[in-house]
């Protein structure tokens, strides 16, 4: 991370002065809603937002404890530097330099002391903010867009986070510092920049889902988010059989698995990716529409046409000649 950035987040803020001080507990009038018993456990949005923002920032608190504890708000975590030790919904993660832990309304996260040199920044976000982010990411079902909705409905998932190993991601790194300066640094068109940012981070974390971890227990997210990671590597010669054959699972169980988690079929995801690498394919090469169609996986190019005009409403050729120039 960006030295001078590190050094902002490492200062020793008041809160933190106070435990080093000698105070045990974290004080829950910064957390908690005044109106709450002292059973109660969910940090609220009012408390640590700043009034009309939908989404803040704030370094993660070090040298304490943080109990069980849920929140009325999204939050994710960025790992800046060193580690932090995190209980979420019965499953403890390590956080290392780069990684990104996102949690919806449902959570429930415990936190172990954080050293000096452990620096992590919180992301507090309310749903609306992602009213913006959602459009940008596209039709196409994933793991992180079904996180996003339950996020917008408060609808409790099987697994209510996600865990990103995504340190060596240099796409996603800089984006989160981006996020991160902005945040501090708080210019004009702020908000708009944040929302882009986020939205920017999302369809990167998409394209490598390979690298998302959620619960352990959850069989049926973990086969869908290796079909999306197999279809986007192998999208030429990827076929439901060979997928199956993989996970040892017959086709039967994976296409029923699949049709739950998104309401889509394998064919469905094959033909979306094959159809969008064609796209990209005739507006940014001079390739001729044959090769280009078996290239993505259409051995026989009539199929193809009649594929494509059927989706986009015209040939392979007027789409070339009505984008080409744009994007040149």
């Amino acid at each position: 991370m960006n030295r001078e950035l590190l050094q902002k987040l490492s200062i020793i803020t008041d809160e933190e002065q106070s435990i080093l001080d000698g105070k045990e507990y974290i004080n829950r009038d910064l957390y908690y809603s005044p109106q709450a018993s002292k059973k109660s456990d969910e940090i609220d949005s009012a408390r640590v937002l700043k009034n009309g923002r939908l989404i803040d920032m704030r370094p993660h608190v070090r040298f304490i404890h943080f109990p069980k504890h849920t929140h009325n708000y999204v939050e994710f975590i960025y790992m800046c530097n060193g580690t932090t030790r995190h209980i979420v919904d019965g499953q403890e993660i390590i956080l290392k330099e780069g990684d990104l832990l996102f949690l919806n309304q449902h959570a429930t996260q415990e936190i172990y002391p954080a050293g000096e040199n452990d620096i992590a920044v919180n992301f507090m976000i309310l749903p609306e903010f992602f009213d913006v982010v959602l459009p940008m990411m596209g039709a196409q079902p994933s793991a992180l867009r079904d996180f996003i909705i339950s996020c917008l409905t408060r609808k409790d998932l099987t697994s209510n986070y996600m865990y990103f190993n995504v340190s060596d991601v240099l796409p996603i790194q800089n984006l989160m510092e981006n996020l991160i300066w902005n945040m501090l640094n708080s210019d004009k068109n702020s908000r708009t920049i944040n929302q882009a940012t986020v939205g920017l981070l999302f369809l990167n974390l998409t394209n490598h889902s390979e690298l998302i971890h959620i619960a352990s227990h959850s069989y049926e997210q973990e086969i869908t988010l290796k079909l999306l990671s197999y279809i986007d590597t192998s999208y030429k010669t990827a076929s439901l059989k060979d997928f199956a054959a993989t996970e040892k699972a017959d086709v039967y169980t994976i296409s029923r698995i699949i049709k739950k988690e998104t309401g889509h079929t394998f064919k469905d995801f094959l033909q979306e990716k094959r159809l969008e690498r064609a796209c990209s394919l005739l507006v940014r090469s001079n390739a001729p529409i044959a090769d280009i169609a078996i290239s993505v996986g259409y051995d026989n190019t009539s199929f193809f046409h009649r594929l494509f005009r059927r989706i986009y409403g015209c040939s392979p050729r007027d789409y070339r000649l009505a984008n080409h120039s744009f994007i040149q």
